[in-house]
């Protein structure tokens, strides 16, 4: 009997076995079928992108850039290429030679190239910044395993011209400062990502190619080109450290031309050590703008009521208020002085007296009216409001009701001070500054409209303030600023460099803003030199606008004043030869 007990054990144990193997069977045929249904979506991802590290890679590219042009259409930012060189180290058969091949033609180290195709990756990027022209010569090798991408990469057909106007864009692709600066979304379009393989007989899939919007600029490369020129040469002339150009249309706040020195070039950006010369000066570079403030004094007293043209004042040759002795330049009395007479001398105790006479409250007021110390809200990046201290901030005294009259102890910026006197040009209107002009997005076409910031004067006190404008360049400057057949109506500024300790001796920052035709203005020029041998603004700064007012008249197509009135008379329409 006990020798059967194994076999009874067995017997017993076996449909347990044999129940267990089926159990399994089903089990097993069962996560076999669970394989046709759809998996969790965890799991999937995880599958596909294990799937994926093997042999294919995610690049992911920047939208075609969209071009900046000037306003006629001349390119003035466009989009050139580059390339992306990489290889499949485990389909190279004659590492060395190819790492020498390679190496020469890319300007890379023989052996660190040699080391990355001999790596047991996939795929390894050998340089990510090659040149159009070296790219066609590592495509004539036809190396088998060498995969070549273009890239976009950005080029100023213009050089340096406009370059803090334009802007550049950096090897993040993207753009800093200027407009390439401020409009970076509308130019940049959407970034993509595209699947690329690490098989190289792998055919990428085709994908729709986004691109970003041109910009066409209200800047005029033959005008932008003038004051450049001019502006180059009058440092040049005048030994002065800086300057700017800026020209702009009074009527619709469009910027012609904005210019600054010294420049830089946006196409080698990375090279320049001083980050200031990136940096647009027009709209960021603080100055004191010394006499040129007169015009807005009397252009408020006038607007206020203060004043009337043909009051006049007792001038002693000094006054005294808030602590502090205000002297005119020549420090001379000049006796009874008419309000015309104040531009004309540039007196200082002139316009001490009729700050005085409105007090803080009117005077500071018309200032902001004009926009002093706000910035202009132009569309480009990087601007600064200016420094105007009033009743209430804690670096107000009351000595600056004196000084701010004449332009000391308050700061603008170029582009500040020019649009302020435009208004005066524009008959009281003041327009925004811009630089934009249209957009174009693909068959799309999105015009700018001009738009105003106000109107800090009357129609009547603009032609007052012009009519005073006009004697003070016939009269004040003699024949420096000038410009036969043209009425002119302009004015000087000199203002001394603020220290921490007071006021640098012997240098200053020589000005001049003129319009014409004085009666019915179609471009106003801003001119500044910062530190020049001749220390009197209507000597340096003056002979400058001449200069450059010749030439524009041709550019933009202004008949002499003669030539106009006879025009209008005979029913014909200005515009119509207007640039």
């Amino acid at each position: 009997m006990r020798q059967n007990l194994p076999d009874d054990t067995l017997r017993q144990r076996l449909p347990i076995v044999i129940a267990g193997l089926l159990l399994a069977s089903v089990l097993l045929m069962l996560r076999l079928v669970s394989f046709q249904f759809q998996l969790d979506p965890a799991v999937t991802s995880y599958l596909e992108g294990v799937r994926a590290s093997g042999y294919q890679r995610t690049l992911r590219q920047a939208a075609v850039r969209g071009n900046i042009y000037d306003r006629d259409l001349q390119a003035m930012a466009v989009n050139s290429l580059e390339y992306r060189v990489g290889i499949s180290p485990n389909l190279v058969s004659q590492p060395r030679e190819t790492a020498i091949r390679l190496a020469g033609i890319m300007g890379l180290d023989e052996l660190d190239t040699f080391n990355r195709i001999t790596s047991e990756v996939p795929w390894v990027l050998l340089s990510a910044g090659v040149s159009a022209d070296q790219g066609r010569q590592v495509a004539e090798l036809d190396l088998l395993g060498v995969t070549i991408e273009a890239r976009p990469r950005r080029y100023y057909p213009q050089g340096s011209m406009a370059a803090q106007v334009v802007g550049f864009v950096g090897g993040d692709l993207q753009g800093y400062y200027g407009v390439e600066g401020f409009y970076d979304g509308q130019l940049a379009g959407r970034e993509q990502e595209q699947m690329l393989s690490n098989i190289p007989f792998d055919v990428p899939e085709d994908h729709d190619e986004d691109r970003g919007s041109d910009i066409v600029l209200t800047i005029d490369r033959e005008i932008q080109y003038l004051a450049e020129s001019e502006l180059e040469g009058s440092v040049a002339l005048t030994n002065a450290a800086r300057g700017n150009i800026l020209v702009m249309d009074p009527r619709s706040g469009e910027m012609l031309a904005m210019a600054s020195w010294p420049t830089f070039d946006p196409n080698a950006w990375y090279e320049v050590r001083d980050d200031t010369l990136l940096q647009n000066a027009a709209i960021n570079g603080l100055f004191e703008p010394g006499s040129l403030m007169q015009v807005l004094t009397l252009a408020v007293a006038l607007e206020r009521g203060a004043y009337r043209m043909d009051d006049t004042y007792l001038d002693r040759g000094y006054i005294e208020a808030g602590g502090v002795q205000v002297q005119n330049w020549d420090r001379k009395a000049h006796g009874v002085v008419d309000l015309t007479t104040i531009l004309v001398e540039t007196l200082n105790v002139g316009a001490a007296t009729i700050s005085m006479q409105m007090g803080p409250a009117t005077f500071y007021s018309g200032l902001r009216e004009f926009g002093i110390g706000e910035p202009t809200g132009i569309d480009l990046q990087g601007e600064l409001p200016g420094i105007l201290f009033v009743p209430g901030d804690e670096d107000y005294n009351d000595s600056l009701l004196l000084t701010n009259s004449f332009g000391q102890g308050v700061a603008v910026t170029p582009l500040q001070i020019l649009t302020a006197f435009a208004a005066i040009a524009n008959d009281g209107l003041m327009m925004q500054p811009h630089v934009f002009r249209r957009l174009l997005d693909g068959d799309e076409v999105r015009a700018s409209s001009p738009s105003t910031l106000g109107r800090p004067i009357s129609s009547a006190t603009a032609r007052q303030v012009t009519e005073m404008m006009v004697t003070a360049t016939r009269e004040g400057m003699g024949s420096r600023a000038d410009l036969p057949g043209y009425t002119v109506a302009g004015t000087a500024g000199t203002a001394q460099v603020p220290t921490t300790l007071g006021y640098e001796a012997g240098t200053s920052i020589v000005s001049f803003i003129g319009f014409l035709p004085a009666d019915d203005p179609r471009v106003i020029v801003f001119i500044r030199l910062d530190h020049p041998n001749e220390y009197w603004g209507a000597a340096a700064a003056a002979p400058v606008f001449q200069r450059l007012a010749q030439r524009l008249v041709i550019l933009m197509n202004i008949p002499p004043d003669d030539v106009r009135r006879d025009l209008v008379a005979a029913g014909g329409a200005v515009e119509a030869i207007q640039h």
